[in-house]
C-alpha cells in the first residue's frame, strides 16, 4: 500500500468525516447457519456430577421453571463459511391460556423466555462480531444489540431447524458435543445496521482514484483490469478490537485491517478485495482496493460495497477501453 499524500487525502475526503447514518429505512436479512446443536437440560442438581460423563446421556426432562442451554458451532453466515458459538439459555416457563395443573398461566401460549448469542468469527477465527437477541419466542425474538461490526444493530430474528437439536443430560461432557454431535438449525436475522458500508462522495463523484491518486470521472475513466483505491465508510472495527468507528482514529503504519469481510460487487458480481484497512488520522474512513474486471465493457458500471454481509449504496463508475 503506498503512502497516502496530503493532496490525495484532501480529494478524498472532501465529502466529510462519514459517520455512521442512522435510520435506514430497508432491512438487511442475514441466515446463519449453526450445527452440532445440543440442549442440555438441566436434570442434574448435584454439582459434581455436571459435566461428567464422555459418552452420549439423554436427559431426563426438565420441568417448569428448570434451565436449558443450549449450544452450536456457527458455520455459515449468507452461504459463506465462517466460524463461532451459537449460545441460548432458556428459562422453561410454557405458559397456557388453559394451564394444566403446574403450568404457569397467561393471556397467550409461550414456551418461554430466551436469552441468545451469536458470536461470529471470519474462517480464519478472527472476531467479526456478536448479535444479541432474546424473547418469548411468539413469532421470533427482538434483536437486542451487538458488538463488533454489529454494534447499535436492532430487528427480529426467527429460526428453523433442518435436522432436530439433540436432547442432552447436563451430566454429559459439553467437551464432547462435537463428537456426540446434534442438530442442525438456520437462523433468519432482518437488521437495521447503525451504519452501512459507502463509498465516500465528492464534488467530483465517487472517492474512487488510480494508483496514480487522479479520481476517476468521466474524462478519466477506470480501465480494465486495472486497481482502483476506493475511500469508504462504514466498514466496521479493525483488527484487533471490538471498538465501533469513531472512537478513536486509525493508526499506521502498520495498517489496521478492518476485522469484517469486505466484498465490492462490480455490475453485480463480486469482485476480490486487495486491501481493507483503517485510513490513518481518520475515525470512520477506509482504504479499499479491489480490480476492474478485465471483461469489464465500455461504458458505466455500478459499484457497491458490503462489509459483514450488510449492503451499502451502489454508485457510477465510468468504464472505457482497455
Amino acid at each position: 500500500m503506498t503512502r497516502l499524500t496530503t493532496a490525495v487525502a484532501a480529494v478524498l475526503l472532501a465529502a466529510g468525516n462519514g459517520y455512521p447514518v442512522l435510520g435506514q429505512a430497508l432491512p438487511t436479512i442475514l441466515t446463519i447457519d449453526v450445527a452440532n446443536l445440543v440442549e442440555y437440560q438441566a436434570d442434574i442438581y448435584d454439582p459434581s456430577k455436571w459435566g461428567s460423563n464422555p459418552n452420549i446421556t439423554p436427559s431426563a426432562g426438565a420441568r417448569e421453571f428448570g434451565v436449558v442451554t443450549l449450544l452450536a458451532d456457527i458455520v455459515a453466515v449468507n452461504g459463506k463459511p465462517a466460524k463461532g458459538l451459537w449460545q441460548n439459555v432458556l428459562s422453561i416457563m410454557p405458559f397456557k391460556a388453559n394451564p394444566s395443573p403446574g403450568q404457569p398461566i397467561a393471556d397467550l401460549d409461550s414456551g418461554g423466555i430466551a436469552q441468545c448469542e451469536w458470536e461470529i468469527l471470519g474462517p480464519d477465527g478472527s472476531y467479526i462480531g456478536a448479535l444479541l437477541d432474546g424473547g418469548a419466542g411468539v413469532g421470533g425474538h427482538a434483536l437486542k444489540g451487538g458488538l463488533g461490526v454489529f454494534a447499535g444493530v436492532t430487528g427480529i430474528h426467527t429460526g428453523e431447524t433442518s435436522v432436530p437439536s439433540r436432547n442432552a443430560s447436563s451430566s454429559e461432557d459439553p467437551a464432547r458435543r462435537r463428537v456426540n454431535g446434534g442438530g442442525k438449525m438456520r437462523g433468519t436475522f432482518y437488521i437495521y445496521p447503525a451504519s452501512r458500508p459507502a463509498v465516500q462522495m465528492t464534488s467530483s463523484g465517487p472517492a474512487i482514484v488510480h494508483q496514480d491518486y487522479s479520481q476517476v470521472t468521466t474524462t478519466n475513466p477506470a480501465h480494465p483490469g486495472e486497481l482502483l483505491i476506493v475511500a469508504a465508510t462504514g466498514l466496521g472495527p479493525v483488527k484487533p478490537g471490538i471498538l465501533p468507528a469513531g472512537v478513536a482514529p486509525f493508526s499506521g503504519p502498520p495498517y489496521q485491517e478492518v476485522s469484517a469481510p469486505v466484498t465490492v460487487l462490480f455490475n453485480g458480481n463480486e469482485v476480490p478485495v486487495t486491501t481493507k484497512v483503517g485510513w490513518p488520522g481518520q475515525k470512520n474512513v477506509y482504504w479499499v482496493d479491489f480490480p476492474v474486471p478485465s471483461d469489464a465493457a465500455t461504458g458505466t458500471a455500478t459499484l457497491q460495497l458490503t462489509a459483514a454481509w450488510i449492503p451499502g449504496p451502489a454508485v457510477s463508475v465510468p468504464v472505457a477501453a482497455r
